[in-house]
Parts: C-alpha cells; structure tokens; sequence
C-alpha cells in the first residue's frame, strides 16, 4: 500500500493517530490501546507510573502526547489566574500498538472542495499591545523580569482537514520538531522548530532558539547570523534564554557536566531564520521523569526569565488561556527515555474552533512595533493555509 493510499484511508476511517517528525523522516502512531486524560490531580501520578511499567523492548513501548500550558504551571507550584477561552483537555496521552515509518514527503491531498475561514480575529491589537508591552518595559526596569514573552492569539471559527494542512505545511515550512494529533473532536498541528528534552540514557541535552530576523531576498544563513552576532538586543536575549536552560539543566545533571554543544547557530525556516544553541549534559543518578519535567518545563526561551517570576507576571496579565501553547508535545518511553519539543507554530481546532497563539520577547531595548510585527510573522505560515 502506498504512502498516499495509506494516508488517506487512515484519515476516512477517523481512527486517532498521531504523527512526529523524526530523523530519516515521521513515526506514524495509532491503534491506541489507551487514552490519558491529564487532569492537576493526576498529572505527577501518569509520569511517575509511565517509567515503572515493564519494557518488552518495542518501539510502541511509550505514551505519546502533550502537556498543556496550565498543567506546567501547576506541576512547579505557579498559579494560573480562571481564565476566558476554549473548555480544552489540559493535556492527553496515548499508549500505541503501532508504529510506522514514513519518509519526509508525505502524499496526501483532499481533493474535495473545501472552503476554511480565511477571517481572523486577534486578541491583542496594536494599541492594546502597546499598552501591555509598556507594562511590563516598566517591570524590567524595576527589576522584576529581565525578558518576557507577550502571546498574542489569532481564531476562527472553521472546519478544517488537519492532516491536508500538515501535509501542506512541512511542504512548505518543514522543522525537526513537527508534528499532528488528529483524535475525534479535535486536532493539533506544528512546525515546532525546538526541542526542550531528548534523554537517552543519562544524558540530556535542550537547543533552546532566542532570535528571529524575518527572510528577504537579500539575506541568507552567513548574513544573518552576522545580524545576530552584531544586534546587541538578539544577543542579550539569546544569551539568557542560554543561561538560563543551562541553569535548569544544572538541577538534574551531575555538577560540571553541563555545556554548549552548538554556540549560536542558524536555522533556516520558510519566513524567518533564528538563532539557536544546543546545551546537554550528564544526569544526577536516581533523577525521575518527574524531576526532568518539572526542571525543564515550560520552557524557558518561550516565557522569559527568571521563569518563575515571568511566568507569575504572565498570568496575571493573560485573560485568555493558553491552552497547548508554550505546553510540550513528545513521549516518555517505558525505559525512562523521553523527546519532548515546545509547542509554538501551532494550530489548535476543537469543536471546529482555531487558534493559533504566537509571542516575541521583550528586553529592556525592545520596540513595540516590531515585536508585534514579528508576532505576525510567525502566525503568517499558518494562517496562509486557511486561503
């Protein structure tokens, strides 16, 4: 049967199935023997227990799903004011019993004429931008945050062929940390460009990605990461997002043993490049799961820092949620090894409901203006798959 055949029977017979990009290609998951709801009461209990269950060494030995933003929070102890926005699960898991390989190019099409909503509303326009960006500008200089990310989100109201748009998106905008649920009701899809853990074994590493320059005909990798180099603002930003996934990470690992892998690197995406580095190092013995999850998460390059602070500044601020964005999507295997990236570049439908929520940083130097601007850039390459 073929990639295309496959695909297309997979998504007339509505069975859930989850896809994620790999190395070579994507992992196709699906016949799940079970469903996770996550709930604030049973979250610390489904990752303590996931590691404990015996391994038969197959590759569907795992849970497969995603935290979302509120059930993060609650994990280290930060509270999340009641907030507006959709009734959405505060995170879902999945036990497969199959997994397939597929290669980088999938080939799936709906062929019937289907109209999404190309209208957009935004939560945050200029003006209130301004307002709030004006707030917090006077909180980094009180001291009370040194970087804060300002989520703004786009809806509509659509039905929409999920898997046609991943199909669609990785065409355009492929990134190592893509992925789609489609279950009954709702769906999710992502270009995640980060990845927040991959554990193998004892060791851990994290590419946290600070910097964004949006693509013109003139730029290219050398030029912008010589823009980078030379913005004094894009280099104070990365440098504490780096610091400060190297201090989480200095929770959990062995001490001395943390360092940059890969210092200030280019990724090239399909409208913008970012500035990224790659930390790792050796975990302490006996670390859980639990205690990875609660160090690295959420992750720290998409809210700000110092994280705690920030995030209690944020949500009083928020008064929709943010449901999976900022949250993390990937798996936690039997043995204890887990891949998890940050859920940005994201679109959530439930109950034919879309949101896609977006956010840049802002530093003492930062202008409005642009950084409103840059959220829009982000939000573009998912919105233009409405049209």
């Amino acid at each position: 049967m073929t990639n295309k055949n496959y695909l297309e029977e997979l998504n007339n017979s509505k069975k859930p199935f989850i896809i994620y990009k790999s190395n070579k290609g994507f992992d196709l998951y699906t016949d799940f023997s079970k469903k996770i709801i996550l709930t604030n009461d049973n979250v610390k209990k489904f990752i303590n227990e996931s590691t404990k269950l015996k391994s038969n060494k197959k590759e569907t030995d795992l849970f497969i799903g995603f935290f979302g933003y509120e059930i993060l929070n609650n994990l280290i102890g930060v509270k999340v004011k009641k907030q507006k926005g959709l009734n959405f699960p505060k995170g879902i898991f999945y036990k497969p019993e199959t997994k397939l390989k597929l290669p980088n190019k999938l080939n799936y099409k709906n062929l019937e004429i289907v109209k999404p909503n190309t209208l957009f509303k935004i939560n945050i326009n200029k003006a209130s931008y301004k307002i709030i960006f004006d707030k917090f500008k006077k909180k980094i200089k009180s001291g009370e945050t040194y970087q804060i990310k300002i989520c703004t989100k786009y809806s509509n109201k659509t039905q929409i062929d999920a898997l046609d748009f991943f199909c669609r998106l990785i065409k355009s905008n492929m990134a190592p940390e893509a992925f789609i649920i489609k279950d009954r009701g709702y769906s999710i899809i992502s270009c995640s460009p980060e990845n927040l853990i991959n554990k193998k074994n004892d060791f851990i590493t994290t590419k946290p990605i600070a910097g964004t320059l949006k693509k013109t005909k003139k730029l290219n990798k050398i030029k912008a990461l010589a823009f980078f180099k030379k913005n004094i603002k894009e280099t104070k930003e990365h440098n504490m997002i780096v610091d400060m996934e190297r201090s989480d990470l200095s929770r959990i690992c062995k001490p001395g043993t943390v360092k940059i892998l890969k210092k200030k690197t280019v990724e090239e995406y399909k409208d913008l490049y970012h500035y990224v580095s790659l930390i790792g190092g050796k975990l302490k013995d006996k670390v859980s799961s639990l205690d990875i999850i609660q160090a690295m998460m959420p992750g720290g390059s998409v809210i700000g820092c110092p994280k705690i602070s920030t995030l209690n500044l944020l949500n009083n601020q928020e008064s929709e949620n943010r449901n999976i964005y900022t949250g993390s999507f990937g798996y936690i295997k039997f043995n204890g090894d887990m891949r998890f990236n940050i859920i940005i570049r994201s679109i959530l439908n439930y109950q034919n409901h879309s949101e896609i929520s977006v956010a840049s940083g802002v530093v003492i130097d930062s202008n409005a203006k642009h950084e409103f601007n840059e959220n829009y850039i982000k939000a573009k390459a998912l919105m233009d798959l409405y049209k």
